[in-house]
């Protein structure tokens, strides 16, 4: 298991995951930026879905310190175990409708850290954390996909940030959803994350990223 690394980018800054890389290019320029995750896709669905080849030669970019993330959703044993026998991974983010029992099987199962993302959209939402607190060891606080919508995330859309201001919980959380270099600062401010998450929010088109926007993404949140 990766040891990772707290302040990557600057003493005392927050922590960020560069989703959806699908390109060697992107992972070493998100590394060199200063990102302490890495996240790879693994959904048919998604403009940023990777197979199992192309990840294992992507994970096998990232420096040593750098969490390489895999984004699930709903996926099965056999899957998993299909990924994990090819790919070097660290961290395991469930993105699905998994159940906090589910989430305990998978983190047992692979013997890797789990990041279960729970959609918010309205105050109510915020109390499905607890339960998955209980079983995984980080929560991924995001805005909830609409009803019609086809990627459980990455879908450039943020929730009010003020429904989460100065709340605790007891695993760390990273805050997703429609972030940019624009906004992410503030975003911080409103809800003293210490750790953030993009895909979206640094990409020219669906799928596409863009080395510049990774650089001024991790700049907003580690100035200086």
């Amino acid at each position: 298991m990766v040891t990772i690394a707290v302040n990557r980018g600057r003493p005392g800054g927050v922590r960020v995951k560069i989703c959806g890389l699908t390109r060697p290019e992107h992972v070493r320029a998100a590394a060199d930026a200063g990102a302490a995750y890495l996240g790879f896709v693994f959904f048919p669905k998604s403009p940023r879905n990777v197979s199992i080849a192309q990840a294992r030669d992507l994970a096998l970019e990232a420096p040593i310190g750098v969490a390489k993330v895999a984004l699930l959703v709903d996926a099965t044993d056999a899957e998993i175990g299909a990924i994990l026998a090819e790919v070097p991974l660290d961290m395991l983010q469930l993105h699905g409708k998994e159940s906090p029992a589910r989430v305990a099987e998978i983190r047992a199962r692979s013997g890797l850290p789990v990041m279960k993302a729970v959609g918010v959209a309205e105050a109510a939402d915020l109390a499905a954390i607890p339960a998955y607190e209980a079983v995984a060891d980080q929560i991924l606080v995001d805005a909830k996909a609409p009803k019609d919508a086809v990627l459980p995330g990455g879908n450039g859309l943020s929730f009010d940030w003020r429904l989460i201001a100065g709340r605790e919980w007891a695993k760390p959380w990273m805050l997703a959803g429609g972030l940019t270099p624009g906004n992410v600062a503030e975003a911080i401010r409103l809800t003293g994350a210490k750790q953030v998450d993009v895909s979206s929010g640094v990409e020219r088109a669906p799928g596409e990223k863009d080395e510049a926007l990774i650089r001024a993404f991790i700049a907003a949140v580690q100035p200086g």
